[in-house]
């Protein structure tokens, strides 16, 4: 398996085992951005409506990438590539432009929380910048070897993501249980915490297939998909919660420290940004290759990590208004969510996957715009932010799939054909 391959993998080529798929997205998801994400609940809401929040917010926002995972096996191409049959080839082109740059905030916010902590233990606050180019760079060696190297380092890496894991837990246990007594500020609605939570789950939409793909199992590939976002997210969201109050601070360093743990802490930073980086760096670089077909694996690749390793080095500050990121990637992310579930599972468009990779093809019709795909996109994205004070999610969703159908019905009134048959 190369790095960055756009191409549609052969069912002989499937071989990737359902388990290391699940450690691939809960190694993404054994991030200090997981743990950050209970910590900007803490202002506003008391431990037991933050546990509500995250415990439907996980399951949710898990779900909806699970179920998107079936196509990686039963389509054998990257999401970005899947997801030209709704949107077209410029739509498509669209999510890609927008996963590609936002990508490079994942990837410098990731290096700066790592070298932060690793900076305490060896260096001091001068050798930060040095932690997050090396870390930056030991990524991106790893993703260069391609999926199966990263597998490979995942099954060392996420272990001892659990061990340092186990180490936070424990930690959080011991803390004083009045720490956690206190009500909340209710500054934030609950509603709009709840889309909080889901949005970081949707975070991960766009990478449903560029994984699963070289599973062979459909439904094992949605299992995995949703037990390693759902079971890593119910865990660490509440530890971050539990330690941002300890710590009356949103910054992930001092939360480590005020739960007492140190080198162990700074080990779960470092080996989380590199497992979470890993499927960053790897979703930006089949982004641009979908983009600039001329480019390599390779240098897309390296292109793509080093480029966010130096994005790092501008500024400690990634962290301001976590939250309102995940609120705009949400409204961006649920709505092509609802388009590509609807136009391979409830309409149950038959595909060409050749078709898929072929200008002038069906994807390439009207300027290769999906003029039903963009405008339930757009709509879908309007009901988000128009409903935001109630939430936004399910609106943005029901609003996106309600209306690529009914747009899909006008454009093509002839009975769709029957789905892709899943490799067994």
């Amino acid at each position: 398996m190369q790095p960055a391959n756009l191409g549609p993998v052969a069912p002989d080529e499937r071989t990737q085992a359902p388990f290391d798929l699940f450690l691939i997205f809960a190694g993404a998801n054994i991030v200090a951005t997981t743990l950050q994400v209970g910590a900007a609940l803490t202002p506003a809401f008391s431990f037991a409506t933050a546990l509500l929040l995250i415990g439907a917010g996980t399951l949710l926002g898990s779900a909806l990438v699970a179920a998107l995972a079936p196509l990686g096996p039963r389509l054998g191409v990257p999401s970005i590539i899947a997801m030209r049959a709704p949107l077209g080839r410029r739509g498509a082109a669209g999510v890609a432009l927008f996963l590609y740059l936002t990508n490079f905030a994942w990837i410098a916010v990731n290096n700066v929380i790592a070298a932060s902590a690793c900076s305490r233990l060896a260096g001091g606050p001068a050798f930060a910048q040095a932690w997050a180019l090396a870390l930056g760079v030991l990524a991106t060696v790893i993703v260069a070897g391609g999926p199966a190297l990263v597998g490979r380092a995942d099954r060392v890496a996420v272990p001892l993501l659990l061990a340092a894991g186990a180490a936070l837990t424990v930690a959080c246990v011991r803390l004083p249980p009045a720490l956690l007594s206190g009500p909340g500020t209710g500054s934030l609605p609950w509603i709009r915490g709840l889309d909080v939570v889901i949005a970081y789950q949707v975070s991960w939409l766009l990478m449903f297939a560029d994984y699963s793909r070289y599973t062979r199992s459909a439904s094992r590939s949605a299992g995995a998909v949703f037990l390693g976002l759902a079971l890593t997210s119910l865990w660490f969201m509440p530890l971050g919660f539990i330690s941002s109050r300890a710590a009356a601070s949103a910054d992930p360093g001092a939360m480590l420290d005020a739960v007492g743990l140190g080198a162990l802490g700074a080990v779960l930073l470092a080996l989380g940004t590199l497992t979470t980086n890993f499927v960053n760096i790897y979703m930006s670089s089949l982004a641009l290759k979908s983009l600039a077909p001329r480019v390599g694996g390779r240098s897309a690749v390296w292109s793509t990590g080093l480029a966010g390793a130096a994005l790092g080095l501008l500024s400690t500050a990634w962290l301001t208004r976590y939250a309102d990121f995940m609120l705009v990637l949400g409204g961006v992310l649920i709505p092509v969510g609802g388009v590509v579930f609807t136009h391979y599972f409830i309409l149950r468009r038959d595909v060409d996957v050749a078709g898929l990779y072929e200008r002038g093809g069906a994807v390439d019709r009207q300027a290769g715009v999906a003029v039903a795909g963009l405008a339930a996109w757009a709509g879908g994205s309007a009901a988000y932010l128009l409903a935001a004070p109630v939430g936004g999610t399910l609106p943005a969703l029901a609003t996106s799939i309600a209306l690529y159908a009914a747009l899909s019905a006008i454009a093509r009134p002839s009975k769709a054909g029957p789905a892709p048959r899943a490799s067994r």
